[in-house]
């Protein structure tokens, strides 16, 4: 599509295949049974005051989505503009390193929840946290400076490979830290909360630090949630040898 095309219809064509994915979505699921259990049919199932009977579960959770979804928005949705305003790379060369990144980030997610099933989401977790924390201001000092197209994909590319090793296992993760009649609430509701509060965010923040002229500080800001996650991380079950996180 030329840029006048995209500008006039083009940018709806991605919401018309979400929309019919959505339908091929919603077909699948009422087509499957649920499975009924006591523990679903119980009063506090799916509740709000079944969610909080579990506040260290809940907690954990928010903990490492805040700064899961902080690092990745950081290094997806927000790195194109970095790299255009603070490396000084053209828009279409930014895009192209993105494009290239992503789709490299993507094919790896295999491996990493591979990964997980040797080593225990746990010990992914706390991998996560311990890179993402240590890593984060230098990666994005570098990624700042980059010289080269090259350079920048190589930088943010290895910014992702620590990431991955939370987005590999995001969603079992969660779950595994609830009991099963509150799973879905319980996870939507603390990744909801995460999710908006730092991921939804991380760009505003990042432009809002770098207006008044300390957008270094948000590199630490990214940081230091990290290191929350890696704290959340650090006092979550080992799936392999227990359930769910008890209240």
């Amino acid at each position: 599509l030329t840029p006048d095309e995209m500008r006039a219809w083009g940018w709806r064509i991605p919401f018309f295949i979400g929309a019919a994915a959505a339908l091929v979505a919603l077909f699948l699921r009422r087509a499957l049974v649920e499975t009924a259990t006591e523990a679903s049919k119980s009063e506090k199932a799916g509740t709000i005051r079944g969610v909080l009977e579990h506040p260290r579960a809940l907690l954990t959770v928010l903990g490492y989505t805040a700064g899961g979804s902080l690092a990745f928005y950081t290094y997806t949705t927000y790195m194109q503009k970095y790299l255009v305003n603070t490396a000084h790379m053209d828009a279409e060369s930014a895009t192209l390193v993105m494009t290239a990144v992503l789709f490299c980030f993507m094919l790896i997610q295999p491996a990493f929840g591979a990964l997980s099933d040797r080593i225990g989401r746990r010990t992914m977790m706390i991998i996560f946290g311990l890179l993402t924390t240590v890593a984060t201001v230098p990666l994005l000092t570098a990624i700042g400076q980059a010289q080269s197209p090259v350079q920048a994909f190589a930088l943010v590319l290895a910014a992702l490979v620590c990431v991955s090793f939370y987005t590999s296992i995001s969603g079992i993760v969660k779950a595994e830290m609830f009991p099963p009649e509150i799973r879905a609430l319980a996870v939507g509701l603390s990744y909801a909360i995460g999710n908006a509060a730092f991921g939804g965010t991380a760009e505003y923040v990042a432009l809002l630090f770098k207006s008044q002229g300390h957008e270094s500080a948000f590199f630490w800001y990214v940081a230091i949630i990290c290191a929350i996650a890696l704290a959340a991380s650090w006092i979550m079950p080992d799936s392999r040898k227990h359930g769910y996180l008890k209240a």
